[in-house]
């Protein structure tokens, strides 16, 4: 016979709490749309919640959550319907967005964008979220490899679509060789 546990209530809410803004920071880095990182983190930290009597290592519940996160918006991209909005402006808008407010808006940032989930992915964790190369790979799901594969294809893609203004400022230039 299976015996479930049930899940620690208590424990779960600290958890969420404690680290909710910095798991909102990853999703709007890795999908780029203010609400839509509000969802990826709600998506995320339910299914957290649900798999939390499985975690063996409570601690480790920030890393498991950002795998969800990245999973999760792969996984949203590639449904058909992603790409479709309902409309581009609304005119009664009094509210100023929040995420024009970030100083990371600008032509890097669209361009960041502009890639495929994988290669966004593993740049925000590479550099915007400063995890290394097989703390990349265990999030992504991924070799360690396939990190660098993507991160280099990124980086490539970023320089050719912006030319000699391509200097980000998360980028060591020593560290990535072209």
């Amino acid at each position: 016979m299976v015996v479930l546990r049930q899940p620690d209530h208590e424990a779960f809410s600290e958890f969420a709490s404690a680290r909710s803004a910095s798991l909102f920071r990853t999703a709007y880095l890795v999908i780029g749309d203010y609400q839509l990182a509000q969802d990826l983190v709600q998506e995320s930290l339910v299914k957290t919640y649900l798999a939390w009597p499985r975690l063996r290592d409570v601690a480790k519940a920030e890393a498991y959550t950002r795998r969800v996160i990245v999973t999760t918006c792969i996984s949203w991209r590639r449904r058909r319907s992603f790409s479709e909005r309902p409309a581009t402006h609304v005119p009664d808008a009094s509210v100023t967005d929040p995420t024009t407010l970030l100083p990371e808006q600008g032509e890097l940032w669209t361009a960041v964008g502009h890639l495929p989930p994988r290669q966004r992915a593993a740049v925000v964790l590479r550099f915007c979220e400063d995890l290394s190369q097989a703390q990349t790979a265990e999030l992504m799901g991924c070799s360690v490899g396939s990190v660098k594969r993507h991160t280099s294809l990124a980086l490539d893609k970023l320089r050719a679509e912006m030319g000699a203004r391509f200097s980000p400022p998360f980028v060591d230039e020593q560290a990535v060789t072209p």
